[in-house]
């Protein structure tokens, strides 16, 4: 985010949780250089506002600005809350504190009137204001800050004091708060830790915030595993115990906050780790009930892991090549480039191909046949596409990222397929960067992950293989094919329907795909050639119809 310094001078946990104040510089680094301007130490529970990124002290400030006359500093933890002031609580108080890159959005709570502060605060910031939740009283600013946004979520008290509210969050460490009054007129501030959040940081662990916040809203289980997995900490046994009863309340929830937390856990570095976490606790499974059956089908060798193992290590690879695109010379930055492209919702290419990772085989134990003694999954990528598309529509996706995601599915045997004969001929490779389209990049990827999967080998090695040369031959071609696929067409339709008296219809639409094909090929390069070209295929193909009949 802009304005992030390092958070070189965050407090730390163990001074926090001990009450050490920050010490000094060290003996050794007097004198040596240029040292950074002195700050005074702060006492235990205090965090900085500088500590916090640019946007949001600029935001703070706004809502300190707004709410004035400044609110009255807070008593200290543990004593009486007076459940006056707004403060800062969930994710941007909880990785100040563990001195990492913050989330970009922003929450703020209010005894009441949030909405009415939401609203202020955007036309303050220049952002748009949503009402998320006029009822409990819930608004949404969304402020552009060159390419990016970042979200400033308000809401009002979810109970009569702010430690009841704190004690009704999902996560004790989602559940400190910080007074933005004191904050921003005195620069420091206490926090307010009433569920304990503060050691959970210290000691790495998830914990529940109570016994029924799973119950008040189920989406909290998903977002247990994804936090889990983005600051690496252990989820307590009774969490787990609890994050698995939960999961059939999943069901009621609304897909699109269904969709928002898998897409912010797809697009951890590790989402592999996550996803099996899901299934371990049973939620991925009420997601997508699709998923059952790969569990128990057996593959033939040369696999050597069941369709559902062979599905996850698919996106263990994925997200080995996306982790080391480096390797992929010399196309490593225009791959970079193109799997950053967004498609919707906070969804990128990124996302898909670990979505297409997890579901290109998933039709497979519905096509399983033994043939001749001979384990087949005929027809596997064409009703997996189809199952494919069902999930995307299911999780909300875009309708950009679901068109993406079947044609991934369906498609993903081509490489494979391409790589049975002797030689790629020319037609064979536009063919594919036809169909393909867009996604063939992404395709190209996802079989090198595939075929990895097939042993648990390592995608980079599969790269360096023969079949990785083939991958790296069609990549070879995507500019050329970008290039001849940019050129206006030489005939149009109208033209074609005037040439051979045909109506608008399929005929049409299938000779001009014809004379596409001729002309990135280098077949015809007029209109007369092009006309003459389809006239010459017509009268071929009403000589098969003739002789045939």
């Amino acid at each position: 985010m802009a304005g992030h310094k390092g958070f070189r001078n965050l407090p730390k946990l163990e001074r926090l949780k001990r009450g050490r104040p920050r010490p000094g510089p060290r003996p050794a680094e007097r004198g040596a250089g240029r040292l950074p301007r002195p700050r005074p130490a702060l006492p235990s529970h205090v965090v900085a506002l500088e500590d916090f990124p640019v946007l949001h002290q600029q935001a703070l400030r706004a809502v300190a600005e707004l709410l004035a006359p400044p609110q009255p500093a807070l008593s200290p933890p543990g004593g009486e809350d007076k459940g006056e002031g707004a403060f800062v609580v969930g994710g941007a108080v909880r990785d100040l504190l563990l001195s990492r890159r913050p989330v970009e959005d922003l929450d703020v709570t209010v005894p009441s009137g949030a909405l009415a502060l939401a609203e202020s605060l955007a036309a303050r910031l220049g952002g748009a204001f949503v009402a998320l939740d006029e009822e409990r009283g819930a608004g949404r600013i969304v402020v552009k800050d060159g390419e990016r946004e970042y979200q400033v979520d308000v809401t009002d008290f979810r109970a009569p004091t702010l430690e009841a509210d704190l004690r009704a969050r999902d996560f004790s460490v989602n559940a400190i708060a910080v007074p933005v009054g004191p904050l921003v007129r005195d620069g420091t501030a206490g926090l307010v830790d009433p569920t304990g959040g503060v050691g959970d940081l210290a000691r790495r662990r998830l914990r529940l915030c109570g016994p029924g916040v799973l119950a008040e809203d189920p989406i909290r289980a998903l977002r247990g595993v994804r936090l889990a997995v983005e600051l690496g900490f252990t989820l307590d046994a009774e969490t787990r115990r609890a994050l698995r009863r939960a999961a059939p309340g999943l069901r009621a929830v609304a897909p699109e906050r269904v969709r928002e937390e898998v897409v912010r856990l797809l697009g951890l570095p590790r989402a592999s780790r996550g996803l099996r976490e899901l299934d371990r606790l049973g939620l991925l499974e009420t997601l997508v009930p699709e998923i059952a059956p790969m569990k128990s089908a057996s593959q033939p060798k040369p696999h050597r892991f069941s369709v559902w193992e062979h599905s996850l290590k698919t996106v263990e690879a994925a997200e080995s090549l996306l982790a080391g695109l480096a390797a992929l010379t010399p196309y490593a930055e225009e791959l970079a480039a193109h799997v950053a492209e967004p498609l919707g919702d906070r969804l990128t290419r990124r996302h898909l191909l670990k979505l297409a990772a997890l579901f290109h085989d998933i039709a497979k134990p519905q096509t399983r046949q033994v043939i001749d003694g001979r384990i087949r999954f005929i027809g596997h990528d064409l009703e997996g596409a189809a199952l494919a598309r069902a999930i995307g529509r299911r999780l909300k996706l875009s309708g950009r990222a679901v068109d993406a995601l079947e044609r991934l599915v369906r498609h993903h045997l081509r490489p494979m397929h391409l790589g049975q004969v002797a030689e790629v001929t020319r037609r064979a490779r536009y063919r594919f960067f036809r169909d393909l389209g867009d996604e063939a990049r992404d395709l190209l990827l996802l079989a090198l992950a595939d075929a990895a999967a097939v042993r648990g080998d390592s995608p980079i090695a599969v790269w360096r293989s023969p079949s990785g040369r083939l991958v790296a031959d069609l990549l070879s071609g995507w500019r050329e094919d970008r290039i001849q696929a940019a050129a206006p067409p030489l005939v149009r339709g109208e033209e074609v329907m005037a040439a051979f008296g045909l109506p608008p219809g399929p005929e049409v639409g299938r000779l001009l795909a014809l004379a596409r094909e001729a002309q990135d090929l280098g077949q015809v390069s007029t209109r007369d050639e092009a006309l003459a070209y389809l006239e010459a295929r017509r009268k071929s193909r009403l000589t098969e119809e003739a002789e045939s009949s």
